[in-house]
């Protein structure tokens, strides 16, 4: 497909392919298989991480690497594998860099598996002054804070933790047209509560059986993020099961829930997920945010929530509007569709843990 025919929206496959060719991405070596995904490229962990002594930003008038100067505690060597530790603050440079035209914006997120292992993982820059913002016009290295909350990791470089989606202009479906495109073709199952973009509720009252999500347990093994269905679940997480339609979040855990609703991104848009009310404050729901073009189409797929309580106990009722999704249009269609195009790890899916566990 021509560039040429691209309108404002999210950058798809064959666009960000385009702009590696032009040189507006810098990646160290070759783009890996499937690296370059729908509406979003994966960002690869290089070499060395450094343990430093909190989150930070750069801020406007600092590089990173000054900022590491000021905090690095050690250096740790991933060449051979190494483990990040639980509550531990580490930053890696990425083995992408970019050089982006003063049109193009970019926005990072972590990918479905980080955020379902608890693995706080954000994107910061140069001159930065928010974590996964990307401004139009920059060119720099990209870099990787990771903290694992849950669970102590074993990474290599090459990883991929985070995704970076590049966007030209502006492209947010408003609140009539999510309302026209559901009321066509619906983006959600049972009622659309829209509202600076499509609500979507937590499921405590299952069809079948009580099991509504999974508690991350406090202590531990190492998880090997190379090991695909290789953990048992039990190692690693405490199921969480009611009769009732309502649980109790403890502050300071981790939980892995469901929707309620099946959700649709249909082939021309790609979403991200928000805090539905930032007055709700009690819990934060979503550390991985982005929906590709696909995901549900045509094959019933609920969101899974990573929910983290905050400073009290909380109710959590069944049917609680817990989140939204922000829909954008695609500035193309891509060339290839979250699902079977990707033989995609999350598709079709319900309640369900990162791919590390056994099914």
């Amino acid at each position: 497909m021509s560039e040429d025919n691209m309108q404002p929206g999210v950058l798809p496959d064959h666009a960000i392919e385009a702009m590696a060719e032009r040189g507006e991405i810098r990646p160290d070596s070759p783009f890996a298989e499937t690296q370059v995904q729908p509406a979003s490229l994966d960002l690869r962990l290089g070499k060395t991480a450094y343990r430093v002594r909190a989150s930070f930003l750069a801020g406007d008038t600092a590089t990173v690497a000054e900022r590491l100067e000021e905090f690095t505690m050690h250096k740790v060597d991933l060449s051979h594998g190494a483990v990040l530790e639980k509550g531990c603050v580490y930053v890696v440079p990425l083995m992408e860099a970019l050089a982006l035209p003063h049109t193009i914006n970019a926005v990072a997120n972590a990918k479905s598996s980080t955020g379902r292992l608890d693995l706080l993982t954000r994107t910061i820059t140069d001159r930065g002054t928010e974590f996964d913002r990307i401004p139009r016009g920059y060119t720099g290295p990209l870099y990787a804070e990771i903290c694992p909350r849950s669970f102590s990791v074993l990474v290599r470089p090459g990883m991929r933790l985070n995704q970076i989606r590049f966007r030209e202009g502006k492209a947010v479906l408003t609140d009539d047209e999510l309302r026209a495109r559901h009321a066509k073709s619906p983006l959600v199952s049972g009622d659309a509560v829209i509202g600076e973009g499509l609500g979507f509720s937590v499921d405590l009252r299952p069809e079948t059986g009580n099991l509504v999500g999974y508690r991350a347990k406090p202590h531990t093994g190492v998880i090997d993020l190379d090991n695909i269905g290789g953990y048992e679940p039990a190692d690693f997480w405490e199921p969480i099961e009611t009769d009732q339609g309502r649980i109790i979040l403890d502050p300071g855990a981790f939980y892995i829930l469901v929707s309620q609703e099946a959700v649709t991104i249909p082939p021309d848009c790609a979403a991200e997920m928000a805090p539905y009310l930032a007055m709700v404050g009690e819990f934060r729901v979503h550390y991985a945010g982005f929906f590709d073009p696909g995901f549900g189409h045509g094959v019933p797929a609920r969101g899974v929530l990573e929910v983290r309580c905050h400073e009290a106990p909380f109710v959590l009722e069944h049917g609680q509007v817990v989140g939204r999704l922000v829909y954008e249009r695609m500035a193309s269609a891509p060339r290839t569709l979250y699902g079977a195009d990707l033989a995609s790890n999350y598709q079709g899916q319900g309640l369900k843990l990162s791919k590390h566990f056994k099914m």
